[in-house]
């Protein structure tokens, strides 16, 4: 097993649930002093606590990462606990999924998307890139989207985040050349990381699925009353159909897993058997 995770000091925002919690408890797991921020203050206690429990090093911050300044005060805070920001995790993020016509309802969250899934990410490595510099190496993995690759419909605001995701990864990379890895992370769609919650409007999915979009409407109704064909459901088929939340964490917890002279700049994640494009 590698022991490159052992003793790094990791800040992951949005560790409160879903996707940042798997990877603040798979971190921890490994060896890491794992620095969670989340606006859900409850959400973020319950996850470290049971960090905490297990005999593992952790510090929970209620901070949010459209608040430029209270992402400073997190770092700070983790540099006084730890000495170091070793990785930062920018995972925070929202996906308001709507078509152009759906204005009215959709604004104040492409909005809000648009404060944290790009603002955010700014905030973040602002908050860490001195302290990086200083250390002489650091990590910063960017959690973007395969909606990044491309023009979408009914994904307008939520692609433009996630590409503009993908371009500071790029920008940062360069300009940190031998001080800091930079990580650009494209999940594919995934089930049980909440981002359901803020779509708009459900119809919005069907552009990222195309010429596919019968085959996946058809598996969609077939995970909902847990008809799944074996094939579909099963890792170790070629046919696999959906990732799962725990999946994804793997990935970004392996490109994290590696020596400092490696690495793992662009990574997407898909099933091999999935119905997205792109």
């Amino acid at each position: 097993m590698s022991t490159h995770l052992q003793g790094k000091v990791i800040m992951i925002t949005g560790a409160g649930s879903g996707f940042g919690r798997l990877i603040a408890e798979k971190c921890a797991s490994g060896g890491a002093r794992v620095v969670g921020t989340d606006v859900n203050a409850d959400g973020l206690a319950e996850v470290f606590t049971g960090i905490r429990s297990r005999g593992q090093e952790a510090l929970d911050i209620v901070a949010d990462v459209t608040n430029a300044a209270a992402m400073r005060d997190a770092a700070r805070q983790a540099i006084e606990a730890y000495g170091a920001i070793d990785v930062l995790v920018n995972n925070a993020g929202v996906m308001p999924l709507a078509y152009f016509a759906d204005h009215e309802q959709a604004l104040d969250r492409w909005h809000a998307c648009i404060d944290i899934n790009f603002k955010g990410v700014v905030n973040g490595i602002a908050a860490v890139y001195d302290q990086m510099i200083e250390q002489g190496r650091g990590q910063v993995v960017n959690i973007s989207s395969i909606y990044g690759n491309a023009g979408i419909a009914g994904s307008g605001v939520y692609s433009a985040t996630k590409a503009a995701v993908t371009v500071l990864s790029d920008s940062l990379r360069i300009e940190s050349k031998g001080k800091i890895k930079v990580t650009t992370i494209k999940p594919t769609g995934i089930t049980g990381t909440n981002l359901a919650s803020w779509v708009v409007n459900d119809q919005a999915i069907f552009g990222l699925v195309g010429q596919r979009g019968a085959q996946y409407a058809e598996h969609v109704g077939q995970l909902m009353d847990g008809s799944l064909p074996a094939e579909l459901t099963d890792v170790d088929s070629i046919g696999y159909w959906l990732i799962k939340p725990e999946e994804l964490a793997d990935a970004v917890v392996h490109v994290i897993d590696q020596p400092w002279g490696i690495s793992l700049s662009d990574v997407t994640v898909r099933a091999s058997g999935e119905d997205y494009l792109y």
